[in-house]
């Protein structure tokens, strides 16, 4: 079996280590990848953007899979060209994509399947921003409509700058404040039937304490100690499958990964957001766990035929991500810093690479603002964060940082859900 990766970020080298570790696999094919992709990969160029050329690379390459990672490709309708080519395809059609593609058009859908989440008003124009901000009150959440990477969104008591942050949106979404610890659930989908994977919790916030500008993800552990024990299940049944249902009635079936953010609030669980792909840096760990064959299960969920594969497999333990990022992420990363290679030799700890490339000389520098996922497992929480951060301890590179509290509150006992009288979905 030959698969395709398209993307060059860590999420990316995570799933090519993934596909690779598969039995049946005997090539991943990686494009545009990256340049320690090519650890696990054959690189390949493409432009991710233009569905036409993907479907004509993969059908050169003659892969039976072709696995979309970013969101860009699947909005721009990769998914589509690719299936129209007679390849197997996981990752949603233009149409299904819209579930990440506009944050209205998630929230019309939620409606439409009775799925709880915040109330919310797509704003025309700045009046309409400010008339909503006066509706839901402090503190204000604010967010672009469309793709914005993870960073379209501004939570803040501060109406000024909520409104600073309307300003630079193309489309505005206003919402009501929503209150309670996050978790991120992942559900494999063949457009009829969703298999949860272990659920996550991911940190926005670019410095300790969730303070700083929200990012794409700073780290991640799976799974969720303090999650109630049947979160994946009911979330799957009340969130994720009448999802499916009403897309396909609409359509455009799910065929993909949907990730559902969930805020778990005093009044029950309830979404903040749809993503139509596997998310970052949640994707490192939780695939790091995963024993089930993945290539396989892809493809089943690519043909329609995931149930005959049933629950998937995880490795008892835990998983910990810490993401190193280039100085001045998100607003201005520095570029061009030399990695110092072979830092992280441990068998222990896997390193998924983001922004990271090769100069004219050969070395290893800095090429965005999250440079790699430093990812281990244990057999508790606790053994697995201690032997991340102790890579860290050791990792020397110049205009760096990362986040020193990932997972450390859920390890003190700091995180608490009690489940509400009326159950978790209400």
């Amino acid at each position: 079996m030959k698969v395709l990766v398209l993307g060059s970020g860590a999420r990316e080298h995570a799933l090519a280590h993934a596909l690779e570790r598969d039995p049946v696999v005997e090539k991943v094919y990686a494009a545009p990848g990256a340049a320690m992709m090519s650890q696990v990969a054959e690189l390949v160029r493409v432009d991710m953007l233009y569905p036409a050329e993907v479907a004509e690379l993969a059908k050169k390459l003659e892969v039976d899979l072709v696995v979309v990672g970013p969101e860009a490709p699947l909005v721009a309708g990769v998914s589509d060209a690719v299936r129209e080519a007679g390849i197997p395809c996981f990752g949603p059609s233009k149409g299904a994509a819209q579930i990440e593609g506009s944050k209205a058009f998630a929230k019309e859908v939620m409606a439409a399947a009775g799925v709880p989440t915040a109330q919310s008003r797509l704003c025309a124009d700045m009046a309409e921003v400010e008339a909503a901000l006066d509706e839901f009150g402090a503190p204000y959440v604010v967010k672009e409509n469309g793709l914005a990477s993870g960073k379209g969104v501004i939570v803040t008591e501060d109406r000024a700058a909520a409104i600073a942050h309307a300003e630079k949106c193309q489309e505005v979404l206003v919402e009501e404040h929503m209150s309670g610890p996050e978790i991120s659930l992942f559900a494999i989908c063949d457009g009829k039937t969703a298999v949860p994977m272990q659920a996550a919790q991911d940190f926005k916030r670019a410095q300790d304490g969730d303070k700083g500008p929200n990012t794409g993800g700073m780290g991640a552990y799976t799974p969720v100690p303090w999650a109630p024990a049947n979160l994946e299940q009911e979330t799957c049944e009340k969130v994720i499958q009448p999802v499916l249902d009403e897309l396909a009635k609409r359509g455009t079936p799910f065929v993909g990964l949907l990730y559902a953010g969930l805020m778990l609030t005093p009044k029950g669980i309830k979404v903040v957001e749809f993503n139509a792909r596997f998310g970052d840096p949640e994707t490192q760990p939780i695939l790091l766990q995963l024993e089930s064959p993945l290539a396989q299960v892809l493809l089943a969920a690519a043909k329609g035929e995931l149930e005959e594969f049933g629950p998937l497999k995880f490795a008892p333990g835990f998983a910990v991500g810490v993401v190193v990022a280039s100085e001045g992420y998100p607003e201005n990363p520095a570029l061009g810093t030399r990695i110092f290679e072979g830092q992280f030799r441990s068998g222990n700890i896997k390193l998924f690479h983001g922004g990271t490339g090769r100069d004219d000389l050969g070395n290893l520098i800095v090429t965005g603002g999250r440079i790699f996922t430093v990812t281990g497992r244990g057999h508790t929480l606790g053994f697995a964060r201690n032997m991340v951060y102790a890579a860290l301890k050791a990792f020397h590179m110049d205009k760096s940082f990362w986040r020193h509290d990932i997972a450390d509150r859920a390890i003190k006992g700091e995180i608490k859900y009690d489940v509400p009288e009326g159950g978790l979905f209400q």
